[in-house]
């Protein structure tokens, strides 16, 4: 008979529910895999009368979250409930009772993950959360572990599904933001609230533990440029259409000369590229290592499954470090000083669409700027608007942030001309 290896999960909503059935449906396997009968002890929930769509069999409801953290039986902790402060508590708690922790809280780990982790090594404990970032898909421990031999250069991103959706939508069916966001809410791919996805928030804090990973530095979150979709219009998609690229919410990660810089925010992606034909809710990590080049990784990014299926696997990780005896190994090594990318060494083609004054001289006075700023043009569209105005779009060739940032405080001092919105481009 093999031995148990108890577990206490906080939260019994969807992904909690997906944990709980995947270890039920899979207990052969995973039993084979780790030597261990992996059985849910305690399951901390906030209703004992709610309905479910799974019934407790074999595991007990408690809303007393020390039934689940000082249970000496309970070897490992699993936090699907969502919120920082709360579960933060919780698995600070179960740490320093010596519990190894999985969790899939992306807020929790980008904002408070150096602690936890110091707290985890402290107490010989394991600490993993592959499920914090792209649901489904091994991008945390492919980049620990896989891509361990390389150098990773660069990490480009598409890791909110509820944006990926709607701007899918809004490309292949023409919706505007307000259609594409309320048929996402419909679908329950977004929020009554979706502030955190449709501001790139949720896409950063994803981006903070995907750089930790990658590059050995911690990314504070406000050190993130970061925008979001909100004042993409139908205009800007059919446009870049029209150029060769899809418009894409993108987060990127480079590292260049030993710093690195972070962003997330709007892209046109070149039409060809892998990342532009991922579509719907679904995510992808595209990773540009020195010697493998590039890779990409995709599969669904949220859902009770795909995210408890990476949950389970972090368990089955504990359960075999637990048989080894190696417990307490920290997930990532990997540290490197942080140091940021100063603006005038980012460099990137960009994006520009404007309204401008249709009159002789307008659009000589708009080269100057750019010329003075030291950003030439790649490709230029106009079309009149009326008699007295016409829209004026650019890609530019490769520019710092610096030059970009010069060449824009040109524009808003001219009367005659309106930027309306700006985009980096994505090249390759």
């Amino acid at each position: 008979m093999k031995a148990k290896l108890q577990v206490g999960v906080l939260g019994f909503g969807t992904v909690g529910s997906g944990v709980i059935r995947i270890l039920k449906e899979h207990q052969e396997k995973i039993s084979q895999v780790t030597g261990y009968d992996i059985t849910v002890k305690k399951v901390l929930v906030r209703d004992l009368e709610k309905n479910r769509r799974y019934e407790a069999e074999g595991f007990t409801l408690t809303t007393d979250p020390t039934d689940v953290l000082d249970d000496p039986e309970i070897a490992v902790v699993v936090e699907v409930m969502g919120s920082i402060t709360t579960a933060r508590n919780y698995i600070l708690h179960a740490l320093k009772a010596g519990k190894s922790v999985v969790t899939a809280n992306k807020d929790l780990i980008a904002i408070h993950g150096d602690e936890l982790v110091a707290v985890a090594q402290e107490n010989h404990c394991d600490l993993f959360y592959e499920a914090s970032v792209a649901g489904g898909i091994p991008i945390l421990r492919t980049i620990v572990n896989s891509l361990a031999a390389d150098r990773i250069k660069k990490v480009l991103g598409i890791v909110n599904g509820t944006t990926n959706y709607m701007l899918t939508q809004m490309t292949t069916s023409s919706k505007s933001y307000e259609e594409a966001l309320k048929e996402a809410q419909d679908l329950g791919f977004a929020e009554s609230d979706p502030t955190s996805d449709v501001d790139g928030i949720d896409a950063a804090r994803k981006m903070v533990i995907l750089t930790r990973l990658a590059f050995g530095m911690n990314v504070n979150l406000d050190d993130v440029k970061t925008k979001g979709i909100r004042g993409i219009s139908q205009k800007d998609i059919a446009i870049a259409s029209q150029l060769g690229y899809k418009v894409k919410l993108v987060g990127q990660a480079e590292e260049i000369d030993n710093t690195v810089d972070v962003a997330v925010g709007p892209v046109l992606l070149p039409a060809a590229h892998p990342l532009s034909g991922v579509n719907d809710e679904n995510n992808a990590v595209f990773v540009t290592g020195a010697a493998v080049g590039e890779t990409m990784f995709y599969g669904p990014g949220a859902g009770e499954m795909p995210t408890a299926t990476s949950v389970v696997s972090d368990l089955i990780t504990v359960a075999k470090n637990t048989k080894l005896g190696t417990i307490g190994n920290v997930f990532n090594r990997f540290v490197h000083e942080t140091k940021y990318t100063p603006a005038d060494k980012v460099f990137s083609k960009y994006y520009f669409r404007m309204q401008m004054n249709d009159k002789t001289g307008t659009f000589l006075k708009l080269t100057k700027i750019f010329a003075d700023a030291g950003v030439s043009f790649d490709k230029i569209l106009q079309e009149p608007n009326d008699k007295h105005t016409a829209t004026v779009v650019i890609v530019s060739h490769a520019a710092s942030r610096n030059q970009i940032e010069e060449a824009v405080d040109g524009v808003n001092k001219e009367p005659e001309m309106r930027l309306i919105t700006q985009y980096a481009v994505v090249e390759g």
